[in-house]
């Protein structure tokens, strides 16, 4: 009930924009992110089916009391201008080949598969934030993917976390995004 109602207020705002942000102890993350309500799609029983079009990151500023049934809160946007732009160019400094050799270690040590076609044609920045989203990571491994200040640092990160769980954390290779 407390999302529907979320979804109610949200549809009738003018922005339609959704916050989700991580519980973290006691608290909450420090930095969450932002989606547009796009589409929606009500069932029968009344539950809602909800694509969101991804807006910014932002880092929580307080945690607003209301009478809502849900959280909300004030958020800052400074400091996350890029992903309100679109689409970011592509850093010449990741090493796309390292990384992809990386995930492909990656994949065949925790027996996943992908469409490997469709990873070569995605861009740096999709094919990197897509992998933050969907590889089986914690929360808190997650937290620090969406922390990330750039592009450079989310592959950094994203390949140290592909080394420790494949568990060849200690191989004697040089770091790939580097």
């Amino acid at each position: 009930p407390r999302y529907l109602q979320m979804m109610e207020d949200v549809l009738r705002s003018g922005d339609r924009l959704i916050g989700m942000i991580q519980p973290i102890g006691d608290g909450l993350a420090a930095v969450g992110t932002a989606g547009r309500v796009a589409m929606f799609s009500e069932d029968d029983d009344g539950r809602m089916m909800i694509s969101l079009r991804a807006v910014s990151r932002f880092r929580l500023v307080e945690a607003l009391d209301g009478f809502t049934p849900y959280l909300r809160g004030k958020v800052d946007w400074a400091g996350y201008g890029a992903d309100r732009r679109g689409a970011v160019p592509d850093d010449p400094e990741f090493d796309r080949p390292a990384f992809m050799e990386r995930l492909g270690r990656y994949m065949a040590a925790r027996d996943l598969s992908t469409d490997w076609n469709a990873a070569e044609e995605a861009g740096d920045e999709l094919l990197v934030n897509s992998l933050s989203m969907l590889l089986p990571l914690g929360v808190e491994e997650k937290q620090a993917l969406l922390e990330a200040g750039d592009l450079l640092g989310r592959g950094e990160a994203l390949t140290a976390l592909m080394r420790i769980d494949a568990a060849d954390a200690g191989d004697d290779t040089s770091p790939s995004m580097q």
